[in-house]
């Protein structure tokens, strides 16, 4: 049985992700295998977690999975670990649902983990204790396994919020006080931390966290309340992939990272390759490719060096043009699109889709969304006419003067969308949305995808 710890807090930017990141580290440093994984459709959190830990983190939604699939998935992929930490989103009881089906403390409970509580105790002494309290009284049968007080201004507010807790709470473990370091920050920006593999010391200020922890967190003890982790049902892990027959072509670099692991998973299960390349680098796609994979990132944040890349970007066009099956993402829509425009500068793009991106200063689209599919995608569609299925979208742009009469994929029932109500722009064999989809049950959009490339090559 696999010890588990769900790290949480009361409420968002209390620090779970950095504290998080140290405790993968200073784990990982003791020779430890820590297999981390992240509540809610978050692409940013999972990229600084595998920097940490050496290992894939998965995303656990209530939102697009069955509680069965997340119990299958949890279970398969802590088979080879030592220890699994499981980041929540937002505070322990905030989820969309007020009976608190989809909160973390919900999450806690289905993968029957302790949780740990950080709190961010700026401005706090004695008003920790009621906090806790009521934390801890508000589901009696939650295991709040014990708490690491976060951004700590010295010794005296240390004594003082151990004193109050011990004083309240006796039974409560304080697990240690972080004290407040400016150096011990993931930079942030409009869509929130920046990705790991963006920041250029993402290694540097990942081992000065873990100093941090080893220094100020009793991991003993935090493994030991690990320990009482109930049993999940056994794993069963993925048949042998089949050997690849497809190639299809994936840009991976610092403009453009955002992909689920199931995804990626997916296209080998389907018998194809992914042949990875650089936006910015390299000056020609991958030879013999099938089809093309473009997912979210930040594009707009390397305009510069995206825009410079002449070459490619007229190679991606003339093949897209030409009939290259092509599934486009947020910012990969962005990419497809005529130029960004941001903070004064714009760039050039690839042109496919005729309309320029700019971005705006407060958010466009963030959260759950709900589609429709129309019938006009380029693909088999995953789901029965007029049948919702669940997705995601988080964008700061717009597209603008794009032409009438566009195809799309796919109505939008809840969300943003590209524009009156629609996603999943339809331009030839490429389907661009700003609509993340996953390669879960119920949207097996990879197999569909990857269906009508080998359908479209024959």
């Amino acid at each position: 049985m696999t010890s588990r710890l769900v790290i949480s807090a009361a409420h968002k930017s209390s620090g779970k992700t950095t504290v998080t990141l140290g405790l993968l580290a200073a784990l990982k440093k003791r020779g430890l295998s820590v297999q981390p994984f992240k509540k809610g459709p978050d692409y940013i959190d999972p990229l600084w977690h595998r920097a940490a830990s050496g290992r894939p983190s998965w995303n656990l939604d209530f939102y697009s999975m069955s509680h069965q699939e997340m119990l299958a998935l949890a279970a398969r992929e802590s088979r080879q670990a030592d220890l699994v930490l499981i980041e929540g989103n937002k505070g322990l009881f905030d989820g969309m649902d007020t009976e608190g089906t989809d909160d973390t403390a919900a999450l806690a409970r289905l993968m029957q983990a302790p949780v740990i509580l950080v709190i961010d105790a700026r401005g706090m002494t004695r008003g920790i204790a009621p906090l806790l309290k009521g934390f801890r009284d508000f589901d009696p049968d939650l295991d709040i396994g014990g708490v690491i007080l976060n951004q700590v201004a010295g010794p005296r507010h240390e004594g003082k919020l151990r004193q109050a807790i011990s004083r309240y709470l006796p039974d409560m473990p304080i697990l240690g006080a972080i004290p407040r370091e400016t150096d011990l920050v993931v930079a942030e920006r409009h869509l929130g931390l920046v990705p790991a593999n963006e920041q250029a010391d993402a290694s540097e200020l990942i081992s000065l966290l873990a100093s941090s922890v080893e220094a100020h967190v009793d991991l003993d003890r935090l493994l030991a309340i690990a320990a009482r982790a109930g049993q999940l049902q056994s794993a069963t892990p993925l048949p042998a992939a089949p050997k690849a027959n497809l190639r299809i072509a994936i840009a991976q670099d610092s403009a453009f990272g955002f992909y689920y692991p199931d995804d990626l998973d997916a296209f080998a299960q389907n018998g194809a390759e992914l042949i990875p390349f650089n936006t910015m680098r390299d000056f020609h796609l991958p030879p013999d490719i099938d089809g093309l994979f473009i997912g979210g990132g930040f594009p707009e944040t390397h305009l510069r060096d995206l825009s410079a890349n002449h070459l490619l970007r007229s190679e991606i066009k003339a093949a897209l043009k030409a009939g290259l099956p092509c599934h486009a993402e947020c910012g990969g829509l962005m990419y497809l699109a005529r130029s960004i425009r941001w903070e004064g500068q714009k760039g050039d793009m690839v042109g496919l889709i005729k309309a320029d991106v700019v971005m705006q200063e407060r958010p466009v689209g963030r959260g759950y969304v709900r589609l429709t599919e129309t019938g006009q995608g380029p693909w088999a569609p995953m789901t029965e006419v007029g049948k919702s299925f669940s997705a995601h979208e988080f964008h700061h742009s717009r597209l603008e003067g794009l032409p009438k009469n566009q195809a799309y994929a796919f109505k939008v029932v809840r969300g943003s969308g590209i524009q009156e109500g629609f996603d999943g722009l339809v331009i030839g064999n490429t389907m661009a949305s700003y609509a993340h989809l996953r390669s879960v049950g119920a949207t097996p959009w990879v197999s569909r995808f990857v269906d009508f490339i080998r359908r479209n090559r024959r």
